[in-house]
């Protein structure tokens, strides 16, 4: 739990940072569209870039690890999708974000160090195709419903459109790049990857500090009932359909089985809020969520922490 604990504090206080500079009028509700402008368009695609290209192809294309992944997403977003249509959504929108954010982990910046903490350097290569595969398939899929309801589109074009909102986001279509390059054997020079990984390093701490900006003046239990219902989600439903699938399914190594239900069992990440702020949706459901999954995962993931690391060890 300590280990959690050390990683989900320096969370709370870059958002309680962000919601003291709003609070204090040092900077205005204005900053949180810019921030995220940033972030979006600028600092994650130079993250994803430079990430993949060094990233072993070998490594992301672990097809049984990718398989028990998929598949704990699809068999928790698909049914929360029909819910939320049911009781909390009407938008498309609003039900892909609600969806995404009951699966989109927080693996980029909780999940990697709490599993190179808890099983060393051999965790790496898995942990990269669980990162990959929770931007590629949540982030793609929820950013096509995006794009969906903001055209309006019906019939036909709906593909179209969903489409065309993958091609033009500038997330996937850096990782595509990076991957690209990875197969390729092209390496970006020195200081192309410096001028990468310094953009990359704003990434995290401005997310999070505008979803700090943005809660000024918010109520986190605005909507208590679908922000509970979804961390529920993401805490217990998703990491449950996971460890289904990989124990029962898809057997994978006892390593890949910690890896993909520890990073599913992990709190809704902070992406799902820049991609709110990006279309104008769900912004302070969003929010509320990675606020309140985050405080309760110390709980739920240091349970399943402990349990994979016993598990390995008598093993």
């Amino acid at each position: 739990m300590q280990a959690l604990i050390d990683f989900s504090i320096p969370v709370f206080a870059i958002i309680l940072a962000g919601w003291l500079a709003g609070r204090f009028r040092l900077l205005g509700q204005d900053s949180t569209a810019a921030l995220n402008g940033f972030v979006f368009f600028i600092a994650l695609p130079a993250l994803f870039l430079a990430s993949t290209s060094r990233a072993p192809v070998e490594a992301v294309l672990n097809w049984p690890l990718l398989a028990v992944v998929a598949g704990g997403y699809l068999f928790t977003a698909i049914p929360i999708a029909f819910i939320a249509r049911i009781f909390f959504a009407k938008r498309i929108g609003e039900i892909g974000l609600h969806s995404a954010s009951s699966v989109f982990a927080n693996t980029g910046y909780m999940g990697i160090p709490l599993g190179l903490a808890a099983f060393g350097e051999s965790a790496t290569n898995p942990m990269i195709a669980t990162v990959l595969a929770n931007i590629f398939i949540v982030l793609g899929l929820a950013t096509a419903m995006m794009e969906v309801d903001r055209t309006g589109s019906k019939g036909p074009r709906i593909a179209y459109d969903a489409v065309r909102g993958l091609v033009r986001s500038p997330l996937l279509c850096a990782l595509a790049l990076g991957l690209t390059l990875s197969a390729l054997g092209i390496t970006i020079p020195g200081p192309g990857l410096k001028f990468l990984d310094l953009l990359a390093g704003a990434a995290g701490p401005c997310a999070l500090f505008a979803m700090g900006l943005f809660l000024v003046g918010q109520s986190v239990r605005r909507g208590a009932l679908e922000v509970s219902w979804v961390t529920f989600v993401k805490l217990i439903i998703h990491p449950l359909a996971t460890w289904l699938i990989a124990h029962y399914l898809i057997p994978l190594e006892p390593l890949e089985e910690a890896i993909a239900v520890v990073m599913a069992s992990l709190p809704t990440g902070g992406l799902i809020f820049v991609l709110a702020q990006r279309y104008g949706i769900y912004v302070q459901r969003a929010s509320a969520v990675i606020l309140v999954s985050t405080i309760l995962s110390v709980v739920t993931v240091s349970f399943i922490l402990q349990h994979y690391v016993d598990l390995l060890n008598n093993g």
